[in-house]
């Protein structure tokens, strides 16, 4: 029975033996992956390094770049404020300069009005023989009537208020 207990003891032991055997091979598998993966993010931390460094060394540069790249926005940006400024002068010189033209026009407007109405054109008569209809004079223009007339009317020459006339007898 001793010999039993010692083999049956024996056997244990080469099954714990042989489980510990396999858990030392596959921890060894895995601590190889570890020492791979440790070697990868060792050259992943030195190339993170490296980028870090040349970030860092390009930080004045691109500093100086902007300061560059502000301080000539801010110098048109003064010289689009000068430009608004003296086209805002402009405008307005244009607007008062708009108003006299427009006060000289009435006035002069107002200085032709008396004069007469334009000549009346002779009618031609056709040629003997020739084949051309004789020109009729144009219908007689119609009043416009008050609806349709323009509240300016007396702003404008006669010849523009027949012209007015019409074209709205055209319509």
């Amino acid at each position: 029975m001793d010999d039993k207990l010692n083999l049956l003891l024996d056997v244990i032991i080469i099954v714990l033996l042989a489980a510990t055997i396999v858990y030392a091979v596959i921890l060894n598998s895995r601590l190889a992956q570890l020492r791979d993966n440790r070697d990868d993010l060792a050259r992943l931390v030195a190339a993170f390094n490296d980028a870090t460094a040349r970030a860092e060394s390009g930080i004045p540069k691109l500093r100086r770049a902007a300061e560059d790249a502000g301080n000539a926005l801010q110098e048109r940006v003064e010289k689009a404020q000068t430009l608004r400024d003296d086209l805002a002068f402009m405008i307005e010189r244009a607007d008062s300069m708009a108003g006299k033209l427009e006060n000289s026009v009435r006035q002069a407007r107002e200085e032709a009005r008396p004069m007469a109405p334009p000549p009346v054109l002779p009618q031609v008569a056709p040629a003997r023989g020739s084949r051309a209809k004789a020109v009729e004079p144009p219908p007689a223009l119609e009043p416009v009537e008050p609806s349709l007339a323009d509240p300016l009317d007396d702003e404008r020459s006669e010849a523009e208020r027949e012209l007015l006339r019409a074209l709205q007898a055209v319509r």
